[in-house]
C-alpha cells in the first residue's frame, strides 16, 4: 500500500513539473532580462508599411482616370492644401512611420492605438437626415475615417529643422511637368503636375486605370513607367516599371537589362523637349516649366471655420472644401474659385474640389474650345460640360456634396468676366457698380425652384415634405445610391449669365457655403462687404483678406450651426493683390 501512495505521489510530481515547464516556456520570463528594450520591439515587416493608403483623398475603387487630357496638381500653392481644416496652412505632407533604431527590433511588442472620435450626433443645419442608412454607409464610413487619422509623431529637433527646410524648399523650387502624347493610338492626350503636388506624386503612365496618363496601345504594359519628383537633386525622373516591351528616352533603353524579370530600372532625369517611347508607337513629349508663387491679379479671401454649437456643443466635423487655381494649368487668362459642402462626409466634397478643377482645365486647354469662350465670353458650355464629368468619375454612393465654382478670365486688357456654376445650396453673389447680381440657384427642397422642377418631372413633392430619402438637397454631386433609388434626385447645375467686370465698376464676389447663408442674407452681407471695405485703406495688401475674415466672425457672431466657408474677390483696381489666410 505503501509503493502505490508512493507511485501516486511521484506521478503526481511530474505531472506538475510538466505544468511548470509548459507555463514556463509560454510566458517567457527570461525576456525581461535579457532584451535590450523591455516595453517594446518593433517588427521590422511592419515599419516599412504605411498605416493609411497612399492616397488618402480618394475611397476605395475611386476611379483616377480623368479622361483625355487634364491637369494633376493646382497652380498655387493654396489650391494644393485644400482649406478643408481651420488650421490647415500650405502643403499637406503625408506621415510614414520612421525606420525603428536597431536596439528596438526585439521581442516585445509596440502597441499603436488608433482612436477615433464617436460619430457625431446629426445636428440642427446639417444638410444629413437619414438614420435609416446608416447600415449602408457603414462600410463607406470605415473608408473616410482612414481620412482623419493623425499620428503625433515626435522628431528630434535636427529632424524638425531638416522637415522645415523641405517644405520650404518645396514652395521655392516649383517645377510643373507636361506630358503630351504625339503619337500612336492616345495621340492628342496631355496631362500635367506640379512638383508640390506630393498626393498625386508619383505619376504613371500605362495601358490602364488608375494610370494618370492612360496610353491605349496594346504594346505598353498596363503599368509601364512611373514618373517622379527628387527632392535632392529637384530634377523629374523617370523609371521603367518593369515594362515588357521596355522604354526609351531619346531613342535610348531605360528599362532594366533583365527584362525577363519584371525588374524596374534605374531613375532617369528628365529635361524639357525629351521624347518618351512606350512601346514602339507611342511617343510623349515632355515639358518642363519652372513656377513662381501664385499672383491673383485681385484681391483674394479666404476664411473657414467648422463652427461649433455654443454652450458646451460638439465641435461639427469639417465637410467644407474651400479651392482656387490661377491660372487654371495650361493657360494664363482663366482662374477658378471654388466650394464644396459635403454631407454623409467630406470624401465626396475632397474628390469633387480636385476633379472639377482639372476637368475644366482639361476642357479649356482645348484652343478652339478656349478661343470660342474668349470670342463669345460665354464659359456656359464649359461648366456644364465640366460638372457632368465631375459626377460621372466620382465614386461616392452613400456621401455627396454641394459644388459652386466661379470661372473668372481676363480679356487682355484689364477687364474680366465672371460666370458660375452650382448644383445645392453653397451661394455666389456679385456686386457690379453697386448693383447686386446673384450668381446661384438654391437646391434646397423647400425652394420654388427645385419644388416646380420636381414637379415637372412627374412625381410632385407633398405638401409639407421638406426632404427626399432624409436629404433636404435635391441637387448635388455623388450620392450615387440616393440617386439610384429616387429620380427625382439631379447633378444639372444651374449656370449663371456672365458678367462683365471694367476697371471702374468696383465689382466683388462673394462664395459662401449653407453656413454662412443661413444666417446672413446677401443683402445683409453686401452692407457688412461695404463697410469693412471703408475701414480698410485700399491699397492694403491684406484687405480682401480682413473682409473675409469680418464676414465668418459675424457668422460666428450670430451663432451659426454649420460648417461655414467665405471666399472673397475684391476686383476694385486699388485691390489686386493676392492674399489668401484661413482663419482659425
Amino acid at each position: 500500500m505503501a509503493m502505490v501512495l508512493e507511485g501516486i505521489i511521484g506521478l503526481a510530481l511530474l505531472m506538475l513539473l510538466f505544468i511548470a515547464l509548459v507555463l514556463l516556456f509560454v510566458c517567457k520570463p527570461w525576456r525581461f532580462f535579457f532584451s535590450p528594450n523591455r516595453t517594446r520591439t518593433i517588427k521590422v515587416g511592419d515599419l516599412e508599411r504605411p498605416l493609411v493608403p497612399e492616397d488618402l483623398d480618394l475611397v476605395p475603387n475611386q476611379s483616377n482616370e480623368l479622361g483625355r487630357s487634364y491637369d494633376l496638381g493646382g497652380s498655387c500653392v493654396q489650391s494644393e492644401g485644400y482649406l478643408n481644416s481651420p488650421r490647415t496652412h500650405g502643403l499637406v505632407h503625408k506621415q510614414r512611420i520612421p525606420p525603428a533604431p536597431p536596439h528596438l527590433v526585439q521581442d516585445g511588442s509596440l502597441i499603436l492605438d488608433l482612436i477615433s472620435d464617436a460619430s457625431e450626433d446629426v445636428l440642427v443645419g446639417q444638410t444629413l437626415k437619414r438614420p435609416f442608412m446608416l447600415n449602408h454607409s457603414i462600410e463607406e464610413q470605415s473608408h473616410i475615417g482612414k481620412e482623419e487619422l493623425s499620428y503625433d509623431l515626435k522628431f528630434d529637433s535636427e529632424n524638425d529643422r531638416f522637415q522645415a527646410f523641405v517644405r520650404q524648399d518645396i514652395v521655392d523650387q516649383r517645377s510643373s511637368l507636361t506630358l503630351e502624347v504625339i503619337s500612336g493610338p492616345s495621340r492628342g492626350d496631355r496631362c500635367s503636375i506640379s512638383s508640390t503636388n506630393t498626393s498625386r506624386l508619383p505619376m504613371t503612365l500605362g495601358r490602364v486605370s488608375p494610370s494618370d496618363l492612360l496610353v491605349k496601345d496594346s504594346e505598353v504594359s498596363g503599368k509601364h513607367a512611373l514618373i517622379n519628383w527628387n527632392l535632392n537633386k529637384l530634377k523629374w525622373e523617370l523609371v521603367d516599371m518593369g515594362s515588357l516591351n521596355g522604354t526609351l528616352l531619346n531613342s535610348q533603353s531605360v528599362n532594366h537589362p533583365d527584362s525577363g524579370m519584371r525588374h524596374w530600372g534605374d531613375p532617369i532625369e528628365l529635361a524639357s523637349g525629351d521624347i518618351i517611347t512606350l512601346g514602339t508607337t507611342s511617343k510623349i513629349r515632355v515639358q518642363i516649366a519652372s513656377e513662381t508663387k501664385c499672383q491673383v491679379p485681385f484681391g483674394l479671401g479666404i476664411a473657414s471655420d467648422p463652427m461649433a454649437l455654443r454652450r458646451g456643443g460638439k465641435k461639427l466635423p469639417m465637410e467644407d472644401v474651400c479651392y482656387y487655381h490661377w491660372p487654371l494649368p495650361g493657360t494664363d487668362q482663366f482662374g477658378l474659385f471654388g466650394i464644396c459642402d459635403g454631407h454623409g462626409g467630406a470624401a465626396a466634397a475632397k474628390s469633387a474640389s480636385k476633379i472639377l478643377p482639372e476637368m475644366v482645365a482639361s476642357i479649356l486647354s482645348d484652343s478652339l474650345k478656349r478661343e470660342k469662350v474668349l470670342s463669345r465670353q460665354d464659359a456656359s458650355e464649359i461648366l456644364r460640360d465640366a460638372v457632368s464629368r465631375t459626377e460621372a468619375f466620382m465614386n461616392h454612393h452613400y456621401e455627396g456634396c454641394t459644388a459652386t465654382v466661379l470661372l473668372v478670365w481676363a480679356d487682355g486688357h484689364e477687364n474680366f468676366y465672371a460666370q458660375c456654376a452650382n448644383v445645392g445650396d453653397s451661394a455666389c453673389v456679385m456686386n457690379v457698380d453697386g448693383k447686386q447680381i446673384k450668381m446661384t440657384e438654391d437646391h434646397r427642397v423647400t425652394s420654388y425652384s427645385e419644388r416646380q422642377r420636381i414637379k415637372e418631372i412627374g412625381e410632385p413633392l407633398k405638401d409639407g415634405e421638406t426632404r427626399l430619402c432624409g436629404l433636404n438637397l435635391a441637387r448635388m454631386l455623388g450620392d450615387k445610391y440616393m440617386k439610384e433609388q429616387d429620380s427625382r434626385f439631379s447633378s444639372e447645375p444651374y449656370i449663371s449669365q456672365v458678367v462683365h467686370i471694367n476697371q471702374a465698376s468696383g465689382a466683388f464676389a462673394l462664395l459662401a457655403s449653407d453656413g454662412f447663408w443661413d444666417v446672413i442674407s446677401p443683402k445683409k452681407a453686401m452692407q457688412l462687404v461695404f463697410q469693412m471695405k471703408e475701414r480698410c485703406s485700399p491699397d492694403r495688401e491684406n484687405s480682401a483678406e480682413k473682409v473675409a475674415n469680418f464676414l465668418l466672425s459675424e457668422a460666428r457672431t450670430l451663432r451659426t450651426k454649420d460648417n461655414t466657408s467665405i471666399i472673397f474677390l475684391d476686383f476694385d483696381t486699388n485691390s489686386r493683390k493676392s492674399s489668401c489666410k484661413l482663419d482659425p
